[in-house]
């Protein structure tokens, strides 16, 4: 069943934003994982405030979702992430395919 890591995130520092969207892309396609979104138009229907920054990465399982976000190799994007971009991050169970 997949997985989505779903971000809603506010650019703080370009360079460093940079360096870690770059970072991080190589490690979720190392992990499985592809792009949904990234940053397009999005806008609110209802409810709350107006959106940021949008990013949906789809992973084929949790399992391996978690392992990616705990591999050593995101590690080192985490090192930037503070610096680069205030977030906030969920992740989501998908549905199982229809049979």
């Amino acid at each position: 069943m997949p997985a989505y890591v779903i971000s809603e995130v506010e650019m703080r520092d370009a360079e460093a934003f940079e360096a870690y969207r770059a970072r991080a892309a190589r490690t979720i396609a190392q992990y499985g994982g592809r792009y949904i979104a990234r940053g397009g138009a999005a806008e609110v229907v209802e409810g709350g405030p107006p959106p940021k920054a949008i990013v949906i990465v789809e992973f084929p399982t949790m399992t391996i979702l978690r392992e990616w976000y705990a591999s050593p190799e995101y590690a080192e994007a985490l090192k930037l992430r503070a610096s680069a971009l205030e977030r906030r991050l969920l992740f989501v169970e998908g549905v199982p395919p229809a049979l």
